[in-house]
């Protein structure tokens, strides 16, 4: 009997939530961290999180986990610690606004992906005009290194703020591996942030008994060879896909 009722917080999809949601599922089912047919599965889809803490929440389920309050006590948290720091880094935020400014508007950015709605107005064009125009000084190895040591530390320190699902803190993890990564890509720099454990990778179990000949023989032969694994098959064994449909058509 699941010990969670989510979604605590009512969920919407926002001005970015779809599209990140998309770009990130795209990327985890190339890296096998996600089955091919993810973008249909509603346990990945849905904005809420899963009542079963055997599958990890999803970035754009925390909303549904945490709320508002808590994304902006961990934002504030970020923010008072980027306020403290070395003058070369702390400049270039302070020229946009001061410390509520930026806490307001990256809480409103995480809200909006995170499956909370329309928070965050701009969308992917102001997040990108933020990045090249008014942080282009922090967008590099530097820049990164010294933003990802002030993430973690808030991190961290902010344990009180992520529930007691121990989901959760993977989650924000994976969500903020993947925009780093993202940032790396666009921006050039060595994407080197390590915020911890990130989302373990989700096998679908697929029942050969209930699919048919034309299915089964649809999977590509890696998605055969992990889904007769779950099954406890050992497929190497098998040296290729005919002998891999023959032995999923026996179960």
């Amino acid at each position: 009997m699941s010990q969670y009722n989510y979604p605590t917080y009512p969920t919407r999809h926002g001005y970015m939530s779809e599209k990140v949601q998309r770009e990130y599922i795209t990327s985890a089912v190339a890296r096998k961290l996600l089955p091919g047919d993810a973008h249909r599965m509603a346990q990945i889809i849905s904005l809420d999180a899963s009542n079963d803490v055997t599958k990890p929440i999803q970035f754009w389920q925390l909303y549904s986990v945490v709320g508002p309050d808590r994304i902006v006590a961990i934002v504030s948290d970020f923010y008072a610690r980027v306020f403290a720091d070395e003058p070369w880094f702390t400049s270039v935020f302070a020229r946009v606004g001061g410390a509520q400014h930026h806490i307001a508007t990256q809480a409103a950015m995480w809200i909006d992906v995170m499956g909370g709605g329309l928070a965050y107005h701009g969308a992917d064009f102001r997040l990108t005009f933020h990045h090249t125009h008014n942080a282009i000084q922090l967008m590099n190895d530097k820049g990164a290194e010294r933003w990802t040591r002030l993430m973690l530390d808030t991190l961290e320190a902010s344990a009180q703020h992520m529930t007691r699902d121990p989901r959760v803190r993977p989650a924000l993890n994976t969500f903020l591996t993947h925009f780093m990564g993202k940032y790396a890509q666009e921006f050039g720099f060595e994407n080197k942030s390590l915020f911890g454990e990130l989302n373990p990778a989700v096998r679908r179990k697929l029942n050969f008994m209930k699919m048919t000949t034309e299915a089964i023989e649809a999977l590509t032969e890696d998605d055969l060879r992990d889904a007769l694994s779950e099954h406890g098959v050992d497929t190497s064994l098998y040296r290729g896909k005919a002998d891999l449909v023959n032995k999923a058509q026996m179960l």
